[in-house]
Order: structure tokens, then C-alpha cells, then sequence
């Protein structure tokens, strides 16, 4: 099938170059040179990095390993494919994939992070050795997936990406503000309170209980032989964090902590004050007889009111003075949306998925086409009531079903994006006199695999690469989880759908290290911060930090499946207008970061 004609591509390179305000002759150029065979990016397909062999319980250092070749997978193609589809392959849309990010005021009152004193297993989301440094790792991240502008299979050019939720970890509108910006490429000093000290439990000795990068010795860090790294705190907060930026617009969906406070818990009065005020708790008795006591007493106006009073009146024991500051405040769930909406033009698009009508609605699901002949679905599977896993309420479902049936009737390859997963799908806590139906996952995989033009699932919220098969008839669809940017391997991924044209579609997935070394050097810089972070991660001993890796068949692999419709009908020439469009977007992209 022809592509563009010589006479078509100048004319689009005109149009592309008028947008961008570059000149022809130079885009024109540049668009050419950019479809010779790139060079490989630094992906895992290159190298990967590892935790040392070492003692049990003992501090471990990670070091640069070997890459991992692409593994094809057959689970729903169930035949051998065509030894020759390398040959005539054609790309329908290179893809970032983001989750779990959690960005986190590590300075915040409301933080609960005493709570791991009471269980470290059970309460490990409260607190981490690594919290003061989740904006480089973002910025990191976001690097990677810059560096990665380029499909490692067929050189075809990012053309989005994807937030699958749980971005801002404790409901804090600075950690909200600051995820969109790194995202945005816009740079963002990760301090909050008093703009010269660290004012949090890890710069305290009284919290002997955490990670105290000053001075470890004395609790379970210091035990296990955490690093002493004086100034650690410092660097976390006196720079700012210059993110590249994605490349590309990328698209939003909720997550449990972008709606509930730590993923599980309702917004109360207390909670409100605390996050504002000029009080932080830093003993379990403190946290867990005001903070969460509130929580647990919701039924009495008068006892909210009191433990609101008391945040204010600093009279409780367990607490130390903190420097104030509004900008923490706990936002709501439309301004979760809203805050969508303040962004830089590029790379957008404005709303990042959500729409007016998501606002004046209060809807929190949508749908966007990224190509003409791909389109994204993104859900609100987050249980607003209590509780970390999700449901898929009966009105949401009812609506996806249609977009469902308009996406066949279209012959539109769709992606369907949530938070959650087929292992976290079945929270059915409803709110008293409720009557709207929850849909568990089974009900939901049912309606996913009852339209072949559903071709992946992308979710996150176990923090652990998985990719599983459904199952449906001849065909079916792959479910696709990626790990977390907060625990170890801090890994995110690049989804690629390609055209085999002999009736089988390729999904590549190709997980990404954030772009630091696997060593962190003494710079203080964001690469070195965020190499530190994952270094951290990598020795959490209250579980197995290597199991979230996944196994090799839940990394870079080839997910083959049958083709829902005649692909021919997706002409050669539509897909090189595409590609040039967002070759010609990455190079605008490359002309900003180059002149900072």
C-alpha cells in the first residue's frame, strides 16, 4: 500500500513546520534524517541493574547488569507466528506508560508515617527511606522516556503517554502540583515549610524509628546498615529539579491515593487542619489518638470538631512545631481534575484526558483518540469510600460498554487505562443507601473480551511489572501492569502496538530504569538523588524487593495477538502523516531542551 508521495510530504512538512514555527528547509531535514535506523536507546534491552549478592538483612549497593532480549509470548495467539512479520511490521502507536509515581511532601503534617512502628509490613506505604526524594525520581523517569523517544523495534517515534494514577501519594495539592510540572517540564523545588530546613521525622532524632540519614544508628535502618549520609536531607530540598519534560501529551486517570488519603482513608476535618498547620506528629501514640482517631470516630461532628481544635491548640504530646504553609492543603476530587488544567501548552493536551464537561459533570472518565486509528479509554476504577482496591461502578460500565460498541463499529484499536488490576478489582464498600451496582473484575474482563478491538489493559497499584493473557474465543486481549517510581525496581515501560499485516498484531513492552546511574555519585544533582532513591528501595527488609520485578515474561516482551479487523484498512500514507507529526513534535522537544 503507497505511502506519502514526495509532493505530499513537502506539503505536510509545510504544515508541521507553520505549527511549530520552524523553518521548512530545516524541519524538512532534520523529519528525513530522523527515519534512518536510530541508535538503540538505553533501555533494559541494553542493561539493567541489580541489587549485590550479600547477607541476608544486610545493606546492599546494585550494579549494572546485563539487557534482556524481548520474550514472545503466545498465550492468546495460540499458534506459531510468522517467522518472517519482522520483515513487514509497520507501527500504529509507540506508547509511555506511567503509575504509581507517588510524589510525596516528605515534610507534610499529615503525613502518618509513625504508623509503621505499629507494623512495617502492613503500614510500609507510610513511610520509606527514599520519600524526600520522589520528584527526582519523577524528573528521572521523565528523562527516560525522553531518551527513549524512539521505538527500539521499528524506530517509529513516541507518540504519547499514559498516567495510570496514584501520582500525588498523600492527597497534598503540592504533591499534585509538582507531579503535573514535572511532568510539563516546568522546574520544581521539592520544599515545602521553612525554605532552608528539613523539617520532617528524618531530620529528627526523637523519631529514632525512621530512616535519619544524619544519624541511623539506634533504630531497625541503623540495625539493617543503612548509609549515614549527612547531607542527604539537604540536597533533597535546596535545588530545583530541572525535568526535560515528556516529549509527548500524556493522559491522566485516577488513582486510591489521588483519592483517598494514603490510598485508604476519607478526608476529615483534623486531617484538613493538620495538613496546614504548624504541628507534625513523629510517635505512634500521636499519629494514630489524633489523626487517625478522627477518622475512626466520623459518626460524631462534635469529636471532628474537637480534633480539629486540637491540631490548632498544639497542646498534644508527640508532636514538634513545623513551619506552616496553605499550599499543602488536601484537595477534593474535582480538583484533582481541575489542577489538570493548569499546564504548559506543550506537551498537553490541556486537561491531560479530562474535559469541561468531566468538570461541570463531575464525571471522572473519558475517552481521547491519540492517532486516527487508536484510541484510549481512561477509568475511574478508585472506591471513593474506603478502602485501597477499586470496583468499576454500574454507570461507568454501562458507558464503557458503548464506547466499547462505537470503537468496533469504527474499527478502532482501543487501550483501556485504570488504576487498578484483576487482583485489586473487587471493593464493593458502598455508601449507605447506595444502590449502584459495583462490577468486579470477572465482569470486567468479560466486557473487555467481548470486543476484540480492545487490544491491552494498562494498569499499576501493586507497585510490580505483570503482564497477563484473557482469554476469549480465538482472540482476546493482554492485561499490562507496570512496577512503581517509589519501590524497587522504580521501573516504568513503553507499550508498543504493531501491524504484522498477516493478521496478528505485536504488542512490545519494554520496561524502562529511570535515567540515573546505578551507582549514585556524591553531585547532590536529580540523576545522583534519584539513584540514591532506588539504591534505598532496593533494602527494604520488611518484604522482597526483588519480586516486583516481576519474571521475564512480565518485561520486554512480544505480545501476539490476532488482529481485530482487516488492518489494510489503516493506510500506509495515514501512518507516515502520524509518524511525521510526532517526529516533527519530539524535534521541537529536543530544540527546548537544548537551548536551557
Amino acid at each position: 500500500m503507497p505511502g506519502l508521495s514526495r509532493r505530499q510530504f513537502v506539503s505536510r512538512v509545510g504544515a508541521l513546520a507553520a505549527l511549530w514555527s520552524m523553518a521548512p528547509a530545516a524541519l524538512g531535514g532534520r523529519l528525513a534524517s530522523a527515519q534512518r535506523a536510530p541508535e538503540e536507546p538505553p533501555s533494559t534491552l541494553t542493561g539493567t541493574i541489580l541489587r549485590k549478592e550479600g547477607p541476608a538483612n544486610s545493606y546492599r549497593t546494585l550494579a549494572a547488569g546485563p539487557g534482556e532480549e524481548y520474550l514472545p509470548r503466545l498465550d492468546i495467539l495460540r499458534t506459531a507466528p510468522s517467522s518472517t512479520r519482522a520483515d513487514s511490521r509497520r507501527s500504529l502507536l509507540y506508547l509511555g506508560h506511567l503509575s504509581d509515581m507517588h510524589v510525596i511532601d516528605a515534610q507534610s503534617p499529615c503525613r502518618i508515617e509513625p504508623m509503621i512502628v505499629q507494623d512495617h509490613a502492613t503500614w510500609a506505604s507510610a513511610f520509606h527511606p527514599q520519600d524526600p526524594l520522589t520528584v527526582h525520581v519523577t524528573a528521572a523517569m521523565v528523562k527516560s522516556f525522553a531518551d527513549n523517544s524512539t521505538s527500539p523495534v521499528t524506530g517509529a517515534p513516541l507518540g504519547a503517554a499514559v498516567v495510570t494514577g496514584d501520582s500525588a501519594d498523600m492527597h497534598s495539592h503540592l504533591e499534585l502540583r509538582w507531579y503535573i510540572d514535572v511532568l510539563d517540564g516546568v522546574p520544581v523545588t521539592s520544599n515545602s515549610g521553612s525554605p532552608t530546613e528539613f523539617e520532617g521525622v528524618q531530620a529528627w532524632r526523637d523519631a529514632e524509628w525512621a530512616y535519619r540519614p544524619d544519624d541511623p544508628s539506634g533504630g531497625a535502618f541503623g540495625d539493617h546498615g543503612f548509609p549515614r549520609l549527612p547531607d542527604l536531607l539537604t540536597q533533597a530540598i535546596s535545588r530545583p529539579v530541572e525535568s526535560v519534560g515528556l516529549p509527548v501529551p500524556w493522559y491522566a486517570v485516577y488513582g486510591n491515593h489521588d483519592t483517598l488519603l494514603l490510598g485508604a482513608f476519607g478526608l476529615s476535618p483534623q486531617m484538613h487542619a493538620m495538613a496546614v498547620g504548624p504541628e507534625k506528629s513523629h510517635t505512634l501514640a500521636a499519629t494514630s489518638t489524633s489523626i487517625l482517631a478522627g477518622y475512626a470516630a466520623t459518626s460524631s461532628s462534635l469529636q471532628r470538631l474537637l480534633d480539629a481544635w486540637g491540631v490548632r491548640s498544639g497542646t498534644r504530646p508527640g508532636f514538634r512545631g513545623v513551619t506552616a504553609d496553605r499550599r499543602r492543603y488536601l484537595f477534593e476530587q474535582r480538583e484533582f481534575m481541575a489542577e489538570h488544567f493548569t499546564t504548559t501548552e506543550t506537551p498537553g493536551p490541556v486537561g491531560h484526558g479530562f474535559t469541561q464537561h468531566n468538570l461541570d459533570s463531575g464525571e471522572t472518565w473519558w475517552t481521547a483518540d491519540v492517532t486516527p486509528h487508536v484510541r484510549l479509554i481512561g477509568l475511574d476504577t478508585c472506591n471513593a469510600v474506603a478502602g485501597a482496591d477499586g470496583a468499576v461502578p454500574a454507570t461507568q460500565f454501562e458507558w464503557l460498554r458503548g464506547q466499547l460498541e462505537r470503537a468496533r463499529s469504527e474499527n478502532t484499536l482501543v487501550l483501556v487505562l485504570t488504576h487498578h488490576n484483576s487482583m485489586t478489582l473487587e471493593n464493593r464498600a458502598r455508601r449507605p443507601g447506595s444502590m449502584e451496582r459495583l462490577h468486579g473484575a470477572e465482569e470486567f474482563i468479560d466486557l473487555l473480551a467481548s470486543h476484540p478491538v480492545v487490544v491491552a489493559w494498562l494498569n499499576g497499584h501493586t507497585h510490580q511489572n505483570q503482564i497477563l493473557a484473557h482469554r476469549r474465543g480465538d482472540g482476546g486481549f493482554w492485561e499490562i501492569t507496570t512496577a512503581s517510581c517509589i519501590d524497587f525496581p522504580q521501573q516504568q515501560q513503553t507499550v508498543e502496538i504493531v501491524d504484522n499485516r498477516d493478521g496478528t498484531l505485536s504488542l512490545f513492552s519494554t520496561v524502562l530504569d529511570h535515567a540515573s546511574p546505578a551507582t549514585p555519585g556524591p553531585s547532590g544533582g536529580y540523576l545522583d538523588l534519584a539513584s540514591r532513591s532506588r539504591e534505598l528501595a532496593a533494602n527494604d527488609w520488611a518484604e522482597n524487593p526483588l519480586m516486583r520485578r516481576g519474571s521475564a515474561l512480565d518485561r520486554n516482551t512480544e505480545l501476539l495477538l490476532p488482529a481485530p479487523f482487516d488492518t489494510e484498512t489503516i493506510t500506509d500514507a495515514s501512518l507516515e502523516q502520524q509518524h511525521l507529526r510526532e517526529r516533527a513534535r519530539l524535534l521541537v522537544h529536543e530544540q527546548r531542551r537544548a537551548g536551557r
